[in-house]
Order: structure tokens, then C-alpha cells, then sequence
């Protein structure tokens, strides 16, 4: 007959497969890519070696068990020392349920924020640049390399639209259909993470067409080229980008900025 593994030992071995998911479920991320969908780049370093500690410490867990296995099928376990914890579950729940997190962490692709959080979030001209702070501001010499981001963090610094009328820009983004916005209007975005997604913030810049908005469905990502104008938009003069061009774009491996 084959011996049975202890009651006591069943509660260190849940915690060993938690541990070690966690920590595989930490470099997947940061090995495919998906991790820039989660948090700040500067933050990564801290994953990565919270990650190979997760598994460093299921790894010694684990020596732990076999030990104790061994000297269990021997007859010469002795007594087996049992953690305490303080939690509001049962012992093993706490372990358990974030086991099944970490594996729907490695099953569950991270989804990436679209037009109806960003409409949530208030994507506004006035919420979006104030939020982006001025001594992250650096300077480019020419308005058609600036990004959607230069934008918001040029007119942060100075937000008299009349001052970049006739400039010429060229930014992508993801489009968002404010309900308020005339019908040859639409919003281009990006969002913008500053620690982690759960504080991912909205940027964007009212553009008038030629057509109609609808041929451009929300959450499409286009790249817009044209010029700044200025616009009354709900009673506010915005600056606003007069499409000359509007093309259609996959959207990119990184769809935020930081």
C-alpha cells in the first residue's frame, strides 16, 4: 500500500504551487510582451525579480516537502510544523484562491482599454492635459513629429489654441465617439499609464473631417495628418486637428504611452 501524504503537509504543498505559479505567471508577462499592458516600464525590473523570488522560494519549499516526505516514509518524521496564519478564510482558502487567479492569469490574455473606458474616464481636453504633468514636458522643434501625448503635454504648458493654429501634425491613436461631438467630428486617443492600468488616464485631440465619423468605428486606430485650427466644441474653443489625411492602422504591439 502507498503511503498517503499527510494532512499537514497538504497545506505546504498548495502554498509551493502557488507560489511557483505566481512566479511563472509574472515572467510569462514579462517574456510575451503583456506586461506593458499592466504597469509602467520602470516598474518591470521589480516584476522580474519578484518573479524568479516566487519561484526561488516554491524551489525551497518544495526540498522542504520532499524532506519531510522522506523522513515521513521512513518512519522518522517526528512532528511536522504547521504555519500559522491570520486570515478570514478557512486554512488552504487564502492559498487556493490565488491559485486560481494565477491560473487564470496564464489562461486570460490581458485585454487592452478601449473607447468606452476612456469615455468613463472623461476624455476631455481639459481633463486630459491637466492631469499630465509639465516637468515631463520636452520641447520638439518640429509640431509633425510631436505625438498625441507631445500634444497634450504641449498645451498643457500653454493652452491658448490660437498659438498652434496652422501647425502641422501628424499623430495615431484609437477613435472614441463622444455623443456630444457633431456628426464630422471625432475623438483620437491614447492612454497613458502612470504607475499601473488601474490608473491609466485618457489623452486626446478633437478632429474634423471631411466625412462622417462613422466611417471610422470606435476603437479603430487610424494615423491623422493635417493641421491645428482652433473650434468652438460645446462651447469651448478647443484645439482642434483639420484632417487633411486619415488612414487606417493595425493596432500597435504597445498601445499605451507613460
Amino acid at each position: 500500500m502507498k503511503p498517503r501524504l499527510p494532512r499537514k503537509l497538504i497545506l505546504p504543498v498548495l502554498e509551493m504551487f502557488t507560489l511557483g505559479v505566481w512566479g511563472i505567471v509574472l515572467l510569462k508577462y514579462w517574456q510575451s510582451g503583456e506586461l506593458n499592458l499592466l504597469i509602467h516600464p520602470n516598474y518591470f525590473g521589480l516584476i522580474v525579480v519578484t518573479g524568479f523570488a516566487l519561484l526561488s522560494i516554491a524551489a525551497w519549499k518544495m526540498l522542504w516537502l520532499i524532506k519531510k516526505w522522506r523522513q515521513y516514509t521512513s518512519g522518522k518524521s517526528g512532528t511536522i510544523p504547521t504555519a500559522q496564519h491570520l486570515s478570514l478564510f478557512p486554512p488552504g482558502w487564502s492559498s487556493g484562491l490565488l491559485l486560481i487567479i494565477a491560473i487564470l492569469g496564464l489562461t486570460i490574455k490581458p485585454k487592452v482599454f478601449a473607447s468606452d473606458t476612456a469615455i468613463q474616464r472623461g476624455i476631455t481636453e481639459s481633463a486630459t492635459v491637466t492631469r499630465l504633468q509639465p516637468q515631463a514636458f520636452k520641447p520638439l522643434s518640429k509640431p509633425e513629429e510631436r505625438s498625441l501625448i507631445d500634444w497634450a503635454r504641449t498645451i498643457n504648458v500653454y493652452p491658448e489654441p490660437d498659438t498652434y493654429t496652422g501647425q502641422p501634425v501628424k499623430v495615431t491613436g484609437f477613435v472614441v465617439h463622444p455623443p456630444e461631438l457633431p456628426s464630422k467630428y471625432l475623438l483620437i486617443s491614447r492612454f497613458v499609464i502612470t504607475c499601473c492600468a488601474a490608473d491609466a488616464y485618457p489623452v486626446g485631440l478633437p478632429v474634423k473631417l471631411n466625412v462622417n465619423k462613422d466611417k471610422y468605428p470606435a476603437d479603430s486606430w487610424i494615423e491623422v495628418e493635417g493641421q491645428m485650427i482652433t473650434e468652438n466644441l460645446e462651447g469651448e474653443r478647443q484645439l482642434t486637428i483639420e484632417a487633411s489625411s486619415v488612414k487606417k492602422i493595425d493596432e500597435p504591439d504597445n498601445p499605451y504611452n507613460y
